[in-house]
């Protein structure tokens, strides 16, 4: 199984929103996806949301 890596701020990630249960900002940030997350597989509008973020073509 491929590291699983984190690059930017963790505090803003939905990973970390979603054990906080802030769902209304999810639903926000994943409303219109164009990327995923290489680690989870969770999707967002931007991969500055993301811990391993790449496009979702």
């Amino acid at each position: 199984m491929a590291e699983q890596v984190c690059r930017g701020d963790h505090s803003g990630h939905i990973c970390v929103l979603a054990s906080c249960g802030d769902f209304d900002k999810i639903k926000e940030l994943t409303r219109d996806p164009k990327y995923i997350c290489f680690n989870c597989g969770r999707v967002a509008i931007s991969d500055e949301y993301l811990c391993n973020g790449m496009k979702n073509e």
